[in-house]
């Protein structure tokens, strides 16, 4: 079905099946027991694997940074876009990595469904959050470079801008979806797909100002908290909950702009993850300085 789907769609997104790199498991096993989840060259390794196995031609690694990532450090993340992009040029496979911000949520959401809807927003031309339409516009520029599709990248840029803007991008969605075995009008009626949770908290800030600067691995446990992230191997997952209308770096929250709207499945859940959310986000009285989305770009060329 995949291989049939890419012909018809030009694209497919799907998930590793238990013939593809069956090995990757062990290797996470491996970090899980040895505390070494963040060991580069395991990171490396468990990527890699699936890949390569499955034949690629080119890969475009988007390699996270800050509060949010594994790769805390600016260095950290250099070593494992490096580490990515040696290894898989030693196999025969181009690759290419962009090193991005993860000190704050990406884009206006967090959670399975919420984050859904925000993509096809995206794809709808409909909303398109400012850092997190720069990071996917690189990713694709740079897909459009590195299988030789494009070989400027500002032409890329305004290639990849096209077919959101156009309308074609959402179009190859859809027929994606439907391929895969989705409804065939996904992309405008996936609300009523979505599923979605019966609790709405908006939460503001204990203080008046600017939104300084943002835990974003408190906020990844406040999704923990509502259900919708796993504390261990086999938890099941709530797809309804998650975090909307979450404040950007920068902004100002006060009592008409929340920090972030909690949607849970309980009123208990929603208020036990709202402290981890006051307790991840800064706010002062001074405007914070800007920080780029995408701060590096690294090739093996």
């Amino acid at each position: 079905m995949f291989r049939k789907v890419v012909r018809e769609a030009g694209c497919a997104i799907i998930g590793q099946t238990e013939e593809l790199a069956p090995a990757d498991r062990r290797f996470y096993a491996i970090r899980d027991v040895t505390s070494t989840v963040e060991s580069v060259p395991l990171i490396t390794a468990s990527i890699l694997a699936k890949k390569i196995a499955a034949g690629l031609d080119a890969l475009v690694m988007d390699v996270k940074v800050g509060s949010g990532a594994f790769m805390s450090s600016m260095d950290q993340a250099r070593e494992l876009a490096s580490s990515i992009i040696s290894t898989a040029a030693a196999a025969g496979l181009k690759a290419h990595a962009l090193i991005t911000d993860m000190n704050e949520c990406l884009g206006t959401t967090a959670g399975n469904a919420l984050e859904i809807a925000e993509s096809i927003r995206i794809l709808a031309n409909d909303q398109r959050d400012s850092r997190l339409n720069e990071i996917v516009m690189a990713l694709c520029a740079e897909m459009l470079l590195a299988s030789g599709l494009e070989g400027d990248r500002d032409a890329a840029l305004a290639k990849a801008d096209e077919a959101v803007t156009s309308g074609r991008a959402a179009e190859k969605f859809e027929r994606m979806v439907t391929g895969l075995g989705g409804p065939p009008d996904f992309v405008t009626t996936h609300e009523k797909h979505l599923p979605t949770a019966p609790v709405t908290l908006a939460v503001h800030a204990k203080s008046h100002g600017y939104l300084a600067a943002v835990d974003a691995f408190r906020l990844g446990n406040a999704i923990i908290e509502l259900g919708g992230g796993r504390r261990k191997l086999g938890d099941s997952l709530d797809l309804a909950v998650g975090l909307s209308s979450v404040a950007n770096i920068g902004d100002t929250v006060d009592g008409d702009r929340p920090l972030l709207v909690i949607h849970a499945n309980s009123k208990n859940s929603a208020e036990a993850a709202s402290e981890l959310v006051r307790n991840a986000c800064t706010v002062t009285d001074e405007t914070p300085a800007s920080r780029p989305a995408v701060y590096e770009t690294l090739t093996a060329d």
